[in-house]
């Protein structure tokens, strides 16, 4: 157990408002009484504070823009009703997201409608309700001119194909852009050009200032042909930290030795990549450091340029948890393995071919028993239904009744690939609110 202890402990860096409801007198136990299975633990207040933290950012370096919640991070409605009640805009991909967010009370011009090869409908309704729309490729930009004439003057971002990433299906190469500026010229006023925009994977600065620049003169040539041309949308790709700088680079130092690596997964598991749980800068400090490189902020005021970004993960950054109900704990040789009500469909990292690292964490922590090491299982009949491959540290061996926490799942892991399989339930929505020191909770439920 001291070696697990030493090589395995990923605690993960956690707001004050989890304790209040994990911890002595929370209601987490009554939650879990409540809902009868696994479940999903929300918090709207860190999101408004996540989001006011971008909106500072952009007002400290005089730089006109709006911040968009991508919404394909998470499912929940609670989110919209913070953007709403925060004046932040709402990124979509799909007819539901925009339905969705309408009912929530966002208004059309606060929308901004992203993906490839957009439907038809889609389309439609972003030019009907004065929405942004990012085009993608030449076929869909004579497809929003046809659907102008009688949905109205569609607003547009051409999306740029980064020469970072010459392999991604999204975005116009350079001639493909020259032509779609052409064609926009020729279409007059039946349509609203307003800038271009990018996204980028990884979470590095430099190239996306660079890039960032390099859009501000697209959007100079565009003007001098006639188009408005005044934003530029940089996207997401905000780093996260989940873990602290100590144990994560004590993580990596192991990782570097494949034999030792493999002693710390059930069955000897290997992996290719791990998402960076620890990074500096991360959410709206890596939106400043952008603005601080190569005098970017100063080229924005300059030349008029709004600036728009489209956070997902880095807006949900301590917004929320996951709770999984202990079914079994099946010893082994040197290590246990825990078996919980729900599926590794609610934790996605494990559905990239990669792993979501930070502890999960046994509730109540307390109880008779020695510590333990295990990993984690989900209730299926799928050998690789696996919440935790890797070997976790435990005071006590898990036993049913108790629960395992996963920490800061909000962002792309609670929902992105969640499944009735076996006809099972999807988890329930918990949303909490912790003002007076009480933490008050909601099971939320979808808008009739």
């Amino acid at each position: 157990m001291d070696l697990i202890d030493a090589q395995l402990r990923l605690p993960a860096v956690e707001p004050e408002w989890v304790e209040r409801v994990r911890g002595p007198g929370g209601p987490l136990g009554d939650m879990a009484h409540a809902v009868g299975g696994p479940f999903h633990v929300l918090h709207p207040a860190r999101f408004a504070e996540n989001a006011a933290g971008f909106r500072r950012v952009l007002a400290e370096y005089q730089v006109p823009g709006r911040v968009y919640f991508g919404k394909k991070a998470n499912k929940s409605g609670c989110w919209l009703e913070e953007c709403t009640r925060t004046d932040t805009g709402v990124d979509v991909a799909s007819v539901p997201e925009f339905a969705e967010a309408l009912a929530h009370g966002i208004r059309g011009h606060e929308i901004v409608v992203t993906g490839a090869a957009k439907s038809d409908r889609l389309v439609w309704l972003a030019a009907r309700h004065g929405a942004l729309l990012a085009v993608d490729a030449l076929d869909e930009l004579d497809r929003v001119c046809a659907l102008a004439e009688t949905a109205g003057t569609p607003r547009i971002l051409l999306r740029v194909l980064p020469e970072t990433n010459p392999h991604s299906r999204f975005g116009f190469t350079g001639d493909e852009l020259g032509e779609a500026i052409r064609r926009c010229v020729a279409a007059g006023d039946a349509l609203r050009i307003e800038g271009f925009s990018f996204h980028l994977n990884g979470y590095e600065v430099a190239p996306r200032a660079a890039l960032a620049a390099e859009l501000i003169e697209r959007c100079r040539a565009a003007r001098a042909a006639g188009l408005p041309a005044d934003s530029i949308s940089i996207g997401g790709g905000f780093a996260v930290d989940y873990l602290d700088s100590a144990d994560w680079e004590r993580f990596q130092r192991e990782a570097e030795d494949s034999r030792s690596l493999a002693e710390l997964f059930h069955a000897g598991k290997q992996f290719t990549h791990f998402y960076p749980y620890h990074s500096e800068p991360t959410g709206s400090r890596m939106l400043a450091a952008i603005l601080d490189t190569d005098g970017l902020a100063a080229r924005l005021r300059e030349t008029g340029t709004r600036l728009l970004l489209e956070p997902g993960r880095a807006l949900l950054d301590g917004c929320g948890f996951s709770v999984f109900p202990v079914q079994g704990y099946k010893p082994r040789q040197d290590y246990g393995i825990v078996t919980v009500a729900g599926l590794s469909m609610s934790i996605s990292e494990q559905w990239k071919g990669s792993e979501y690292l930070p502890d999960p964490v046994l509730w109540p922590e307390s109880g008779p028993g020695e510590p333990v090491s295990a990993c984690v299982g989900g209730s299926s009949c799928l050998d690789y239904d696996m919440l935790s491959w890797r070997k976790i540290a435990f005071p006590r061996a898990p036993r049913p009744g108790d629960l395992l926490v996963y920490p800061n799942t909000a962002g792309y892991q609670m929902d992105k690939n969640e499944t009735e399989f076996h006809q099972l339930p999807l988890p329930a929505r918990i949303v909490v609110s912790t003002e007076n020191e009480r933490a008050r909770w909601r099971i939320e439920r979808p808008l009739s």
